[in-house]
């Protein structure tokens, strides 16, 4: 497996791992370094001291010491080591015991106490949580010397572990929330992008960030009111064209309006509907969707009416096939894609007998599937069929149908959206248009 597959997949995520795991094996490696070396050694030093002080002790009261050298030990244990030193004349001694768990600290003491003691003894670190107790065998008894377990136990190990904590959780939080800042500006600038691409009211974005990134949002800007200022003047452009074209036009139909019907009359007639339906089709390719704003649409109610109303105007066997999920409401120019939908069917209406519709919704991605009987179009002519102003000859010629924009009209429609469509071979045995619109 490749690494990329075990990042995160978002640019915060990213950093945030850049920063965390550094930081990690830092501590990890710090942690490791205390414990093998500082914590080691001083628990080590620690059990020597705390083992020498009883052995000197117990050099002094011997292995059979009177009343006075008890009381001597006594008091000097008390003023010199702060150890409360108990005699029991009278308890039985008992062999230590094993035991099976001991911690670091208790076997370094045992450890230290065995190289300096040459009586029996036994210690105990777990009676009492704030003492710890040596019982030196006497021959009238034993010897019990208590110490703090401050003496084997180290407090710097948990001041250094809740330091190490703490900073990590101060640095961690200070990175996450400096990143956030960071990151906000781009995230604001790639859904700018996005709603562009997609064809979508993009607002003004603005500038904000580190120096690249005002860069990079200094250029989008630059690149949407270019091509806002592009659109607008293609709009106002072809509106003058129209405008133009119309006049002569509507002066040709008055002066055959005044003709006596004939033949020359009937054939200009049928000329001059001709020349309109190819410039209204050439203009409404070249306005494309104009500046129709986006609003929420509900594709699947559309779909639905798109092949019920064929049904019942064409007497067209066309099916629309509900998804099992049903397709979401999402932002489309509604007449724009309306328009497209109604292309692809009446290319089925004038090449098949039977049409099919279905669609899927996944991974924030509609699907949409246009089936005919139809003849279809080869595969090396597919290209062909979605440039402007081709024709495929053999089956979609003028008499057939049309001045070769409805695929061009359609596409541009959909690459509008920021989708994708595409030509394909049917299960039903023609031509299968599949259309993608990104949610």
């Amino acid at each position: 497996m490749q690494l990329r597959n075990y990042l995160p997949k978002t640019l915060f995520g990213r950093m945030l791992s850049i920063v965390l795991v550094p930081m990690i094996m830092v501590q990890v490696i710090t942690v490791f370094i205390f414990y093998d070396r500082h914590w080691d050694t001083v628990t080590r030093h620690m059990a020597s001291q705390l083992a020498s002080d009883i052995s000197l002790l117990a050099d002094r009261a011997g292995k059979s010491p009177d009343a006075a050298t008890i009381e001597l030990i006594q008091e000097t244990g008390w003023r010199y080591f702060s150890f409360p030193i108990q005699h029991q004349p009278d308890e039985k001694w008992t062999p230590p015991e094993a035991s099976p768990n001991q911690s670091y600290a208790e076997q370094m003491l045992q450890r230290e106490l065995e190289k300096r003691l040459t009586s029996d003894w036994k210690v105990n670190l777990d009676s009492d949580p704030n003492l710890i107790y040596v019982d030196l065998e006497l021959d009238n008894g034993y010897l019990r010397i208590y110490a703090s377990r401050k003496r084997i136990f180290s407090s710097t190990s948990w001041t250094f572990f809740g330091w190490t904590l703490g900073s990590s959780i101060l640095l961690f939080t200070t990175a996450m929330l400096f990143m956030r800042g960071q990151v906000r500006p781009i995230l604001r600038l790639a859904n700018a992008a996005r709603e562009l691409g997609l064809g979508r009211q993009a607002a003004d974005y603005q500038l904000e960030g580190a120096r690249e990134v005002r860069l990079a949002g200094r250029a989008f800007q630059a690149m949407r009111h270019r091509i806002m200022r592009q659109l607008n003047e293609r709009t106002e452009m072809l509106a003058g064209v129209s405008h133009d074209l119309r006049t002569p036009l509507t002066r040709i139909r008055l002066q055959l309006a005044l003709m006596a019907n004939n033949e020359d009359a009937e054939a200009m007639r049928s000329d001059l509907a001709e020349m309109e339906e190819m410039i209204d089709a050439y203009l409404s390719f070249a306005a494309g969707e104009g500046d129709e704003p986006t609003e929420d649409t509900d594709v699947q109610t559309m779909l639905e009416r798109i092949a019920k109303q064929t049904r019942g105007a064409h007497h067209f066997d066309v099916v629309f096939t509900p998804p099992s999920t049903a397709l979401p409401i999402f932002p489309l120019r509604r007449k724009g894609i309306r328009r497209a939908f109604e292309n692809i069917i009446s290319n089925a209406l004038a090449y098949a007998t039977k049409a099919e519709i279905s669609a899927r919704y996944r991974n924030d991605e509609v699907t949409i599937w246009f089936d005919d009987n139809g003849a279809g179009i080869p595969a090396e002519r597919r290209a062909d069929a979605l440039r402007p102003f081709v024709r495929l000859e053999a089956s979609r010629n003028r008499q057939t149908g049309g001045t070769g924009l409805g695929l061009s009209i359609t596409s541009d429609i959909v690459l509008g959206h920021g989708g994708e469509l595409i030509l394909d071979d049917s299960p039903l045995g023609g031509l299968r248009v599949t259309i993608k619109l990104p949610v």
